[in-house]
């Protein structure tokens, strides 16, 4: 990397954005740091973190296939209310479909996540809430994998940023590139849209066999 004049992107401390929710409304955890799944819709990650602009911080939240790695919805806003991570939930259901039962949606403990109309919501797609159980990053691990190379990947290459609107651009040009382009060892070093379109035509030829 030094003869080619290359440099790897570092990742920097996070600033806590999780506030846990009250013992008695969490879910149980389903995944255990287990973070694998068979096929798409099976198990859902979702976190949030933080942008600095010159204008204030603003909060980008993902959800996360983890099959294939797929970024299936995500959403920037100046707040941290529910409302962030309820349109990075909306946004994922509409681009999946409407079979989502037996998903399993794993959060962290934050109140954003166990709100009423988070969960009311998992429930109306059929699929069920998961929620790590010892409150620290490996309960939720893929998701803050995510979380970082985002940062790494875009945010920490292009500060200082202005606006929300600057951040949101970019990041669904992050997204679309993540998506549809960047190689993830994961999926046997090809994109996440690849390796779900190889999934299910490997379907389609059993099925017609």
């Amino acid at each position: 990397m030094r003869t080619l004049g290359l440099a790897g992107a570092t990742r920097t401390k996070r600033i806590r954005t999780t506030k846990p929710a009250a013992v008695n409304q969490r879910p149980a955890d389903l995944v255990e740091r287990v973070f694998s799944a068979a096929a798409p819709n099976q198990l859902w990650v979702a976190d949030l973190t933080y942008v600095w602009t010159r204008a204030g911080f603003v909060y980008t939240a993902f959800v996360v296939d983890v099959f294939s790695r797929a970024i299936v919805g995500w959403r920037v806003s100046v707040s941290l209310h529910a409302e962030l991570a309820l349109d990075a939930l909306e946004m994922a259901i509409f681009a999946r479909g409407a079979e989502l039962r037996g998903l399993v949606h794993h959060s962290d403990r934050g109140v954003q996540y166990l709100s009423i109309r988070y969960t009311e919501r998992i429930a109306d797609a059929e699929a069920v809430s998961s929620v790590g159980s010892k409150g620290d990053s490996y309960d939720n691990a893929l998701a803050e994998s995510v979380n970082g190379l985002y940062k790494a990947e875009l945010i920490n290459r292009h500060v200082p940023w202005r606006t929300v609107e600057q951040v949101e651009l970019a990041t669904a040009r992050w997204v679309h590139f993540w998506n549809n382009r960047r190689l993830h060892s994961a999926c046997g070093d090809i994109p996440p849209a690849e390796f779900e379109a190889a999934y299910h035509q490997l379907r389609a030829t059993r099925a017609a066999a």
